[in-house]
């Protein structure tokens, strides 16, 4: 295969799963096998919990293809109509939650029974007295899937919502509701008894048939809650409802029934419920490496392109460029994403894009990726309030403070930053005022995956487990998702030396020849080496700095070398007319600057970033007095 068609070919596929699978990438060998998808398969994890496009979905779907399950499935994903149905349900005589955790035990003991009518015949070759019986109970409460058209969850919730509240017909199973539930002591109570003889009869259909020996488990997989979730207490109680009902249905089915709930992972660390406790052996938390992403590009490489043995040699150095700004290609464009496959899947088919479809290349060149960068940065971020705007909708707010910037911040900055918007943003979010404080800002900020903490010599972003930020914790950095759509793509905001005062001779080298004994040419030669001089101190000073973050160490260390190149850069003239003096003049300059400049940063004293600053301003002025004079009247407030 060429390369213009292998990268025409080339897609990493849709950004969400439904689409992935109705294009059939999915299932040709585009999904990558993990450990969440492996403990959801082999029934050892209940909840799969994951933050926004981490692959839930994926998961789900991929359970729900043929061959993948041997059992029965089940999909359950509320829509508008039945997330209201749910919020709304409620019981006299029970608190929010239980109430709310009947309403989905019933609608796992509805696709129970749908399920075992039709696989009675198909699996067992026998229609069982109790399958019998589920079978008159569907018919009797409208809940057989021909009964009504479109078959939607939200009528049938409906409809099962009316019949817990008031009296489901139970004749089927031999029990007349009306009479035997007459001097029930509420409403409560009456539907908890009603739904005990539903279930009861499910159960006994399982046993007689022999499911749980038989064969694989009926799965029913709850997925898309978030479409129906808000900050409300009702949105929480429906979640806390639904986590209730799949543990008792865990309990009351046995092997014959697996239940597997996708939720959010800003949902499910919202709740707070006194069996809480119990679902921590139930979890499984998605988190995507840079290995493990990396495998997923190339599983989708081939699927798309039909090239089995593509290797990451060749997509990595051969249809991507092999490094960008010195930087691997893939180390460059994973880094840059959030851990998850959605970002990496986006920023891939981008770059693909803007190679093939804007350019007409027939392979992604440096510039592609760089151009794709800009644009992914813009997306990503936009994204970021978007995906939080229920929980947090202040947060796009709180980006200015990090525009146009430095991405490593200190605590002590930040909290300076945030005082001067905290009148906006109160006003703005009235009911968010007691978050809206410095360190709340911090903690949501770490949350969401927008900042990382600086702890020892890394950086650690949220997302696998990591603690929160700690008070004494000081130094954060916005992570390079974000950096170049905020224009903070510098680590700390020192301006770039410019030799504003010496002469257009030195910076281009266009100096006349002057005699070697010359004293004006002895002269010029030793101020640019006491110049060279300051600088290998500053950055010897710099190299001390061991506390500093790495990456401001490599900003100050650019800076100065930048000084340093143009002073190896220059040739001083014989007779000397002011240009070396000058040059002096204008680096000392700059030093006073750029220390003013890592001072306001708000580092940390004891990264030694002032230390450092102290180096540079004590240069500033030794160059200002090793050349004779000072640099405009208010160039140096400090110059003694």
């Amino acid at each position: 295969m060429t390369g213009q068609s292998v990268l025409a070919n080339l897609h990493f596929g849709r950004e969400d799963a439904e689409r992935d699978v109705t294009d059939g990438l999915l299932l040709r060998g585009g999904f990558l096998s993990t450990n969440a998808t492996r403990a959801a398969v082999s029934g050892r994890k209940m909840l799969i919990i994951g933050r926004k496009g981490s692959g839930k979905s994926a998961i789900c779907m991929r359970l729900m293809a043929d061959g993948v399950h041997g059992g029965g499935k089940a999909l359950i994903t509320p829509d508008d109509a039945a997330g209201d149905e749910i919020r709304r349900f409620e019981l006299q005589g029970l608190p929010g939650d239980s109430a709310k955790s009947l309403i989905w035990r019933y609608v796992f003991a509805v696709n129970a029974a749908r399920h075992l009518v039709t696989h009675a015949a198909d699996a067992h070759g026998r229609k069982a007295d109790s399958v019998k019986a589920l079978r008159r109970f569907l018919k009797q409460n409208d809940e057989l899937p021909s009964d009504r058209p479109g078959d939607r969850l939200g009528d049938r919730l409906a409809q099962g919502a009316r019949g817990l509240q008031t009296a489901l017909s139970l004749e089927a199973f031999g029990f007349k509701a009306g009479v035997e539930l007459a001097h029930s002591p509420s409403e409560g109570a009456r539907a908890a008894r009603q739904l005990d003889v539903v279930e009861k009869g499910v159960a006994d259909a399982f046993a007689e048939l022999g499911c749980a020996a038989a064969h694989e488990p009926l799965l029913l997989l709850v997925d898309q809650l978030e479409q129906v979730w808000s900050v409300e207490p009702e949105s929480n109680s429906m979640v806390i409802g639904l986590l209730l009902a799949a543990k008792h249905a865990a309990g009351l089915y046995g092997r014959a029934v697996r239940c597997l709930l996708f939720l959010r992972s800003d949902i499910y660390d919202s709740l707070s419920f006194g069996e809480g406790d119990k679902f921590h052996g139930d979890e499984l938390r998605i988190v995507w490496t840079d290995h493990a992403l990396r495998e997923l590009a190339m599983a989708r490489a081939r699927a798309s392109t039909g090239v089995a043995g593509l290797s990451a040699e060749r997509l990595w150095r051969e249809i991507f460029p092999e490094s960008v700004r010195g930087e691997d290609t893939a180390a460059f464009i994973f880094s840059r994403c959030l851990p998850r496959p959605r970002d990496a899947i986006q920023f891939l088919n981008l770059c693909q894009e803007t190679a093939w479809l804007t350019h007409g290349r027939d392979r992604i060149t440096e510039a592609d990726v760089l151009q794709a960068s800009r644009q992914f940065s813009a997306w990503k971020l936009k994204d970021l309030a978007q995906e939080y705007l229920i929980a947090h909708p202040f947060l796009e707010r709180l980006f200015p403070l990090f525009q146009n910037t430095g991405y490593v911040v200190s605590r002590a900055a930040l909290g300076t930053r945030f005082e001067e918007a905290a009148e906006t943003l109160h006003r703005l979010f009235p009911a968010y005022t007691e978050a809206l404080t410095p360190s709340g800002a911090i903690d949501i900020l770490y949350s969401v995956g927008f900042l990382g903490v600086r702890r020892g010599n890394d950086v650690v972003f949220a997302g696998g487990g990591e603690l929160p930020a700690q008070p004494h914790e000081g130094e954060f950095h916005v992570h390079p998702c974000f950096r170049e759509a905020l224009g903070a793509t510098s680590a700390i905001d020192l301006r770039r030396f410019e030799p504003v005062v010496a002469g257009a001779r030195i910076a281009s080298g266009n100096i006349g020849s002057g005699g070697a004994g010359n004293t004006g040419v002895g002269r010029e030669y030793r101020l640019l080496a006491e110049l060279r001089r300051s600088c290998h101190l500053i950055l010897s000073q710099v190299g001390r700095a061991v506390g500093l973050a790495q990456d401001a160490r490599d900003e100050i260390t650019q800076r100065i070398g930048r000084v340093l190149d143009d002073v190896n850069a220059a040739r001083p003239r014989a007779g000397g007319d002011g240009d070396t003096e000058g040059h002096l003049l204008t680096a000392a300059h700059y030093f006073t600057a750029l220390a003013a400049q890592l001072r306001a940063s708000g580092l940390d004293d004891t990264t030694g970033a002032g230390s450092v600053a102290q180096r540079i301003e004590d240069e500033a002025r030794r160059l200002r007095r090793l050349a004779g004079g000072y640099f405009g009247s208010s160039g140096d407030s400090g110059g003694r």
